[in-house]
């Protein structure tokens, strides 16, 4: 076990590792606080000084972009949840059913979003109260795995911290807590002095990572036999989703702040007034602002003057830049999907091409995830409370997606199919002389894609025509088409 030395030198490390800084350089812009926040403008005076003029117009608007992407991406790998985990062996679904429910989905959003973000983030084990494991979300930016050795491929625990509350003084008190396949260790740790010790609110210290509790109310502790914590990586090198479109937002904060200040800076004329001979130059300033007059001698006169904005080319580059944004950012643009009533569902599903590409690459890391250590640990525990035998190639991921469509389209491609579908039926129809009931019969079911066996033993129950009832099925069949 880790001493407190140990391991307040692990999370110092850590926390300063180019890794996490990185890391920090994502979330930062997924909560649209972007560089351009620390914007500033200089000039040389005539001392040959470089001083910060602040004087000028600096507005600073941050373009989320980046938070639109990630959200996106989220919600279309997760558009329907009911049907991701599933399985067809006799039973598991139920059990499946009650373990991937509405609770861990949100959980796992969570992970699946800090992943893009961040390049990396996790989500946690735990027995809850139902004596069943349970998932919750963990900051991957509080977490800190620990090998034996550097080049181990597993972690021997984990550390997680986290801020418990602020005192009376304004220090934060940060909880920490140690993760093994057996226990938890407590430890808390103030801000002002660093100093880490063991958390002596916590009556057990170290505690087994399970509790549970017998029929009388004895409670007796136990053992989950691995590290909780698990990891999902966006990429192999754990890049961030920010990675290739930093620079294009950068470059579009710039150019729309500055068509803001430039926008600022000459949105009022300037007066140019000749013979002005009044004592006061803020009386002419306010008579200007005022009464819209100024008073010249018969030699004097009023010139106004205004600065054209030079915004074409900045709103080009602009434009150029969102369209990259959504380009290398793999996302969907939704400007050109706003006129659905023109859009067809072709142009909609070519729309989707970037979103859908970079989706199936992440999806491939998220299964293997599930597959290899969450349903792993979920079929261990279905198996060992219900004697069953459930293996995990019993359980199928799939990630279906839901797409815009044009719903005009669509109501009219389903007219068509009906009608096509009862000009078919006409002919058959027409032609049931030549090749009998029977055929007639069959063929009609194969055009409305209906049971002939089904259809045939209702018609010799009621004993009626055989066509006559085959064009009551055809009218029913249409009519509910159309």
């Amino acid at each position: 076990m880790l001493n407190e030395t140990q391991i307040k030198e692990l999370i110092d490390k850590d926390r300063s590792s180019l890794k996490k800084q990185i890391a920090l350089v994502g979330q930062r812009y997924y909560e649209a606080d972007h560089d351009i926040k620390q914007y500033r403008m200089f000039y040389y005076n005539s001392d040959g000084d470089l001083v910060e003029d602040k004087t000028r117009t600096n507005v600073k608007i941050a373009h989320p972009f980046f938070t639109e992407l990630a959200d996106q991406l989220t919600a279309f790998i997760l558009s329907s949840t009911d049907s991701i985990i599933t399985s067809d062996a006799e039973g598991l679904q139920d059990y499946l059913d009650e373990y991937f429910d509405d609770e861990f989905w949100a959980e796992f959003s969570e992970t699946i979003t800090g992943a893009y973000v961040k390049g990396f983030d996790y989500i946690y084990a735990y027995k809850g109260e139902d004596d069943r494991l349970h998932f919750q979300y963990a900051d991957s930016m509080d977490v800190v795995e620990v090998r034996e050795k550097d080049t181990d491929e597993k972690c021997a625990c984990y550390l997680y911290s986290y801020v418990d509350h602020i005192d009376k003084d304004g220090d934060k008190i940060i909880k920490i807590q140690l993760h093994t396949a057996d226990e938890i260790y407590y430890f808390i740790q103030e801000t002002r002095s660093g100093k880490i010790e063991k958390d002596k609110d916590e009556p057990l210290n170290p505690i087994p990572n399970v509790i549970t509790e017998d029929e009388k109310g004895a409670q007796y502790g136990s053992h989950l036999g691995f590290c909780p914590f698990f990891k999902l990586s966006y990429t192999r090198k754990e890049f961030s989703g920010l990675k290739p479109i930093k620079d294009l937002i950068d470059d579009y904060d710039l150019m729309e702040c500055g068509l803001s200040n430039n926008i600022q800076d000459f949105d009022n004329p300037i007066h140019l007034v000749k013979g002005f001979e009044g004592d006061n130059l803020d009386e002419l300033q306010t008579n200007i602002k005022t009464k819209k007059v100024v008073g010249v001698d018969s030699e004097g006169g009023l010139d106004i003057k205004t600065v054209d904005v030079p915004y074409q080319a900045r709103k080009t580059k602009a434009d150029e830049d969102e369209k990259n944004i959504y380009r290398f950012g793999m996302g969907l643009n939704t400007q050109g999907l706003k006129d659905t009533s023109a859009t067809t569902n072709l142009l909609i599903k070519a729309a989707y091409t970037l979103l859908d590409l970079k989706a199936d690459k992440f999806e491939k890391r998220i299964k293997k995830l599930l597959k290899k250590d969450i349903i792993k640990v979920v079929l261990d525990e279905i198996n060992d409370k219900n004697g069953t035998g459930y293996q995990v190639k019993d359980v199928k991921i799939e990630f279906p997606h839901d797409i815009l469509t044009n719903e005009t389209e669509n109501i009219q491609n389903d007219k068509t199919k009906a009608e096509t579908k009862q000009i078919e039926i006409n002919n058959l129809l027409s032609a049931a002389a030549y090749i009998g009931d029977e055929d007639t019969l069959k063929a009609i079911c194969e055009v409305l894609e209906l049971d002939f066996d089904e259809i045939q033993a209702k018609i010799k129950e009621n004993n009626p025509d055989t066509l006559t009832q085959a064009q009551q099925v055809l009218d029913n069949a249409v009519i509910t088409e159309i």
